[in-house]
């Protein structure tokens, strides 16, 4: 699978719907899910939580667990949906997640993860990767993240997702986690640098493609996190710049165009228009007419009644 260039999964952003729009922007990035927690798939609704389109395929889907067997199972039913890999959260720095003993927490139990990854790849022909930080709290020596990488590896992981920020798992909020511990990208290229056999992808901070460009000379991959939400069309570059697929890339209109069926098919299923909405504000991000857009769907695509016209009435207001 090629995973030059990956968007980051994201709680309450990387759904179903984001997916498919961004899949109308690059064809090649690959796409993660939220997370979604064990128990969640093995108690809760599968096709709500697992369901998706094909066109969204290359496809992640990021697990948070601890129990190894709970895991293997869910990397089972994942399988048979169609997903291209599963992915262990050992990065989220949250309080409920690390309540549920995942996330974070898990990097300092490597040998659970190991365990957990395990179990995963004897469960499913698909690789198992997992994303993780370059440390905790006060175990952020660059020894101890060099121990976690070769214990988990022994368990089956081949690709490492390293967000280059460690995590303080008591007296920050997940979002001064993204932001407070400073960046350290010498610690990702150095990890890549000792362990050549392994896949090492780097995340945080990356802002658009020409970052992404540069640390590829030192790193086999690279995740684009908030930059690629809040700012889609970024991507419109992607597939040429990485995968070397030279089809032209839809234009703002043309995306809206093809979004169009997309949501009118959601609309009659029920779905409200501002589920799909919410997720394509950023379409027009520093172009003339963006706060235009923005304006128009945030006051229309909200109303019960909306429909897949508003869509089209924003863009022809921005485009003017």
């Amino acid at each position: 699978m090629q995973r030059i260039l990956s968007i980051a999964p994201m709680l309450d952003w990387t759904d179903r719907h984001f997916r498919y729009f961004a899949r109308l922007i690059s064809r090649r990035v690959l796409l993660y899910t939220e997370m979604i927690t064990t128990g969640a798939i093995l108690y809760g609704n599968r096709d709500h939580l697992l369901g998706f389109h094909p066109a969204e395929k290359p496809l992640a889907l990021q697990l948070g667990g601890s129990n190894p067997s709970h895991l293997a199972e869910c990397a089972r039913i994942a399988e048979s949906y169609g997903y291209d890999e599963i992915n262990l959260n050992v990065g989220c720095p949250s309080d409920r997640v690390q309540n549920g003993r995942f996330g974070a927490c898990l990097m300092a139990e490597p040998e659970l993860v190991s365990e957990c990854v395990a179990a995963m790849a004897d469960a499913v022909s698909l690789p198992i990767t997992v994303k993780t930080r370059i440390g905790i709290d006060e175990k952020d020596a660059y020894e101890d993240l060099a121990r976690f990488v070769e214990i988990v590896s022994s368990g089956g992981c081949r690709t490492f997702i390293i967000h280059a920020r460690k995590a303080w798992l008591k007296g920050l909020s997940p979002r001064e986690n993204r932001e407070v511990p400073p960046l350290r990208y010498d610690v990702v290229n150095r990890i890549k640098q000792d362990y050549p056999a392994l896949e090492i992808v780097l995340n945080g901070g990356v802002a658009d493609l020409d970052q992404a460009e540069r640390h590829l000379d030192r790193v086999d991959g690279v995740m684009i996190g908030r930059a690629a939400y809040h700012q889609p069309y970024l991507l419109a570059e992607a597939d040429r710049r990485f995968f070397g697929d030279d089809r032209p890339a839809r234009s703002r209109r043309q995306v809206v165009e093809a979004l169009v069926p997309y949501v009118e098919k959601q609309l009659q299923q029920g779905i409200r228009l501002q589920a799909v909405a919410r997720h394509i504000l950023g379409l027009y991000h520093a172009r003339p007419g963006g706060r235009v857009w923005r304006r128009y769907l945030s006051q229309h695509a909200t109303k019960p009644e909306a429909g897949a016209e508003v869509l089209f009435e924003a863009s022809r207001y921005c485009e003017e």
